[in-house]
């Protein structure tokens, strides 16, 4: 459908933005009836009784509530080769690894074309409202992305991360075509086989084209973050590849030499500018603008998970707009950003009523649930994305149009606003994703929150926090939190003791502080390790099949996640416990 267009036109996306979103309840109705039309012949649902019926209280009434554990069942079978009418009426042939960042193995999902065309659609309505403010002018874009690769599964199906099967769509360079912003790296760094290799050279392709890049994205943050962190350590090698005209040794992939060796002529000249550019800035601080002069701004996905690395990106990024991308999984895309100029931290999601069925539980029941709300989630009936309510919260329910039916997504979003009569969403937190031992409920968003309280002491002797993560310990009673840091250089160990009794005093749940001054819960333990732990974990996720354009920390590393927890526990060289309550 929408390979098709020749020359992106802004106005025609906006104005259809604006008639989806006057008209949601009814789109709503007519995106599930075409999603369960066209996968009527499912066994799933045949199954389930539906016959056909489209409406939404039939769907409700027949189609459960289900989590990915459900439906394992009918996924292992198409991973093992069943090529019938499992999940959807046309045979399921790719599935996406998801980014799964708790259970320590991805997970797989159902993806097919029509999941490719909402992408498109979701791309395309942020890109115009986001070029009307900061308009691209047939510049490139610096884009940090990793196709890794697909591979067959023992019954011949395809299998990659959602980001590889969207690369690797042959609309994919022609959307880019459409909007604009072709990327500075051939195809063959993009679709390079070693991560390291094709970051460098990502790196060296944003430097020879560095007049004519207008902005820096990747799919998450972090991978913008990483490249620059790794252009602090390479810069004098990319340097001498300018000044000579000769790539880099290390750099051993055949196809990926090949391709640079097009683009890299000696240029001493650009290569002494960007020599005396790095030597004067004050510790990195505005790299970004000061290696590519014309660029607009820096895009990614900023939110969630992704809001630990805002503080690096805006030192690297000076005074460029940050602008965060869509909201979305790999089992689909939510909601899109239309208020491009809006920091990060206070982003919401417009979602997007064409390309799923939404629905949405209400979380208020489950306060005071003490963190089991297994039972009382079946109370709180879904309702529909025009029936949300402003300042509520709710967990994301998703129908789309790759054999998910009434799937919980895990995301707790909280409804900011409605564009016309679609809801515009802030995620808040992923649902499974709390700490808690006893009474104590302290979500991602609570721990970030005490990372960077704590962190402030470490700011005044110009050091920082590069990742952490956290950990439940019920070895011994009673539990306690751990958190694991890994900082920039040494600390005393007066600073690190006060950051630990900083963190402890910042979980400010009520719930929590009760527990710690009666000793249900132990000290905090704070864990220092040592510099790469966080990459070694990036490079055990990349072995698992993760593309690193996906790669999230994981905020809190579970008990089945027995390799993370040695990685991180076997790279200790310090660890400090908490004397705030004693």
């Amino acid at each position: 459908m929408l390979e098709k267009v020749e020359e992106f036109n802004i106005e025609r996306v906006m104005e259809e933005f604006e008639r989806v979103t006057k008209d949601a309840e009814r789109i709503q109705k007519e995106t599930l009836k075409r999603i369960l039309e066209d996968n009527a012949s499912a066994e799933y649902l045949l199954n389930l009784g539906l016959n056909g019926r489209t409406d939404p209280e039939s769907f409700k009434a027949f189609v459960p509530l289900v989590t990915h554990k459900d439906l394992e069942p009918y996924i292992n079978r198409i991973l093992d080769g069943d090529f019938s009418s499992v999940l959807t009426g046309k045979p399921i042939t790719t599935m996406s690894l998801s980014s799964g960042t708790t259970q320590g193995k991805p997970k797989y999902v159902p993806w097919n074309d029509k999941l490719f065309d909402t992408t498109l659609q979701i791309y395309h309505t942020s890109f115009a409202f986001r070029n009307r403010e900061f308009p691209i002018n047939g510049g490139k874009a610096l884009g940090f992305i990793y196709s890794s690769k697909q591979f067959k599964t023992k019954g011949g199906v395809l299998a990659g991360t959602a980001t590889t099967n969207v690369f690797r769509n042959p609309g994919f360079r022609h959307a880019m075509k459409t909007t604009q912003s072709p990327f500075c790296s051939p195809d063959e760094v993009i679709f390079g086989p070693d991560f390291h290799q094709s970051l460098y050279c990502h790196l060296l392709c944003g430097l020879i084209f560095r007049e004519e890049v207008q902005l820096v994205s990747s799919t998450f943050a972090h991978s913008i973050v990483y490249a620059f962190r790794t252009f602090e350590q390479v810069w004098e090698e990319l340097c001498v590849d300018i000044k000579e005209g000769v790539l880099n040794s290390k750099v051993t992939v055949p196809s990926v030499r090949a391709a640079m060796s097009k683009l890299l002529k000696p240029d001493p000249e650009l290569a002494n500018l960007i020599h005396s550019k790095c030597m004067g800035l004050s510790n990195w601080y505005g790299l970004i603008p000061e290696l590519f002069p014309n660029v607009k701004y820096v895009h990614g996905i900023m939110t969630g998970s992704m809001e630990p690395y805002l503080k690096k990106l805006r030192h690297y990024g000076g005074e460029l707009p940050l602008l965060t991308s869509d909201y979305g999984s790999s089992e689909g895309w939510i909601g899109t950003n239309v208020k491009p100029t809006v920091p990060p931290e206070l982003a919401t999601y417009t979602v997007l009523p064409q390309i799923g069925y939404f629905e949405f539980i209400p979380l208020r029941e489950l306060e005071g649930a003490k963190g089991d709300s297994s039972f009382l989630c079946m109370e709180a009936k879904p309702v529909g994305l025009t029936e949300v309510k402003i300042g509520e919260e709710y967990e994301i329910v998703v129908t789309n149009p790759a054999g998910l039916y009434r799937y919980r997504l895990g995301d707790v979003v909280k409804v900011m606003g409605f564009h016309n009569s679609a809801p515009e969403i802030k995620f808040v937190r992923r649902s499974n994703l709390l700490l808690t031992i006893n009474i104590d409920k302290n979500t991602e968003k609570d721990l970030q929150l005490a990372v960077e309280a704590a962190s402030e002491l470490l700011a005044e002797e110009k050091l920082e926090v590069v990742d952490y993560t956290s950990h439940i310990d019920l070895s011994k009673e009673p539990g306690h939190y751990v958190i694991f840091w890994e900082i920039s250089g040494e600390a005393s160990e007066e600073v690190l003791g006060g950051c630990c009794n900083g963190m402890d005093k910042s979980f400010v749940d009520a719930g929590y502080t009760s527990s710690r001054k009666v000793n249900c819960i132990g000290a905090l333990e704070l864990r220092l390790v040592r510099r790469g732990t966080f990459q070694k974990i990036l490079e055990h996720s990349l072995a698992l099949g993760a593309a690193v354009s996906q790669f999230k920390t994981p905020r809190c590393v579970g008990p089945t996640n027995t390799k993370v927890l040695q990685i991180l526990n076997e790279n200790v060289v310090k660890s400090y416990l908490s004397t705030a309550f004693n």
